[in-house]
């Protein structure tokens, strides 16, 4: 079951809304075929893993076992069911980690393997296989993409100067570990002032993989075209209280701004399918999501020296404050040290 996870994890960022799968088929200890799911729309872990095995062992397919990290679905979508697949090929004996919360398969495909006879063995490593695909679980059972906060600061505690000019907290290492981790989210956030002062392009140029979809809060329409969220490298959504309108580059998603705008946003991204957000800044929005408890993780870059000396900005943006956080772990990458917390709740 480690393996199948190993092999899902390589589908990050190219299956989403799909969770990640990987599946391994055994016989007598011995791995005769694995297999994981790689792009959105197409096949699934058990298809590819079913096919990879070779013309000497697929004799062997209908004595074998299939470990699998997700429940296999049994609805038809983009592509067959694969519970079809596995009775089609008479493998015996099915090994699942957890079941799949999506309303069309939630133990269907379990109940169909069961009623063809085969052995099903459910739980293993079950909740490792949950937080594999935490994203998926959390958009299906709480109906809101999985939220990321991510900020860097200065040891002192500070964000941004006072005069929005901006500033480079984080070193090159962290940048392109930042990119990384763009390149697994669905999309990226940002506030008015900061697409306004920092001209972010928020894309994984410094890595390899999707851009996310880049997200904006701009109530009165006021940032200019020529920013570089509007260059077409990746499509945007604007959120504001004026205009609604579906683009190719650029959309426009009217929300009521006299109301908690974080929900109507969520429930927004929610109905596009969007798994998972990275919110990148500013303050205020930052902080915003922490105050409604709508979010599931923190990534905090933390500088080791302070804005007012080391980088000679004079005062600055205090950072946002967590609550109800614990901390995970942390790590040291040269002169930044990268904390990761979850919510409590999760």
């Amino acid at each position: 079951m480690q393996r199948c996870f190993q092999l899902a994890t390589l589908g990050a960022g190219q299956v989403a809304p799909n969770p990640m799968v990987g599946a391994v088929l055994v016989f007598r200890d011995r791995i005769i075929g694995e297999g994981y799911h790689k792009k959105y729309g197409g096949p699934h872990a058990e298809v590819n893993c079913i096919k990879s095995v070779s013309a000497d062992d697929q004799p062997f397919i209908s004595q074998s076992t299939l470990y699998v990290s997700l429940e296999p679905c049994a609805h038809f979508g983009k592509t067959p069911p694969c519970t079809d697949l596995i009775i089609v090929n008479k493998i015996p004996s099915v090994v699942i980690a957890c079941r799949d919360g999506y309303e069309e398969v939630n133990g269907r495909g379990i109940e169909k393997l069961r009623d063809a006879g085969i052995e099903v063995t459910l739980g293993i490593l079950e909740i490792e296989a949950g937080n594999l695909n935490k994203r998926f679980f959390t958009f299906h059972r709480q109906q809101r993409p999985y939220i990321i906060l991510k900020w860097a600061q200065s040891i002192d505690g500070l964000i941004a100067r006072y005069d929005q000019k901006r500033i480079y907290i984080s070193n090159d290492y962290t940048n392109r570990l930042v990119h990384k981790w763009r390149s697994r989210e669905a999309g990226i956030l940002v506030g008015t002032n900061t697409a306004l002062n920092d001209d972010p392009e928020l894309t994984v140029r410094l890595w390899t993989g999707n851009d996310p979809l880049r997200l904006v809060i701009d109530r009165k329409l006021k940032l200019k075209s020529t920013l570089r969220i509007f260059d077409g490298k990746a499509k945007t959504i604007v959120f504001n209280e004026l205009k609604q309108e579906d683009g190719a580059d650029t959309s426009f998603y009217k929300l009521d701004f006299t109301k908690n705008i974080l929900s109507q946003l969520l429930q927004v991204l929610y109905q596009l399918k969007i798994l998972s957000v990275i919110v990148e800044g500013g303050s205020i929005l930052l902080q915003s999501f922490i105050e409604e408890g709508l979010w599931d993780e923190a990534r905090v870059i933390t500088n080791e020296l302070p804005i007012g000396i080391g980088m000679e900005i004079g005062q600055g943006v205090m950072a946002p404050g967590l609550k109800n956080e614990v901390l995970l772990r942390e790590e040291k990458l040269f002169t930044d040290t990268i904390s990761y917390y979850l919510k409590k709740a999760n």
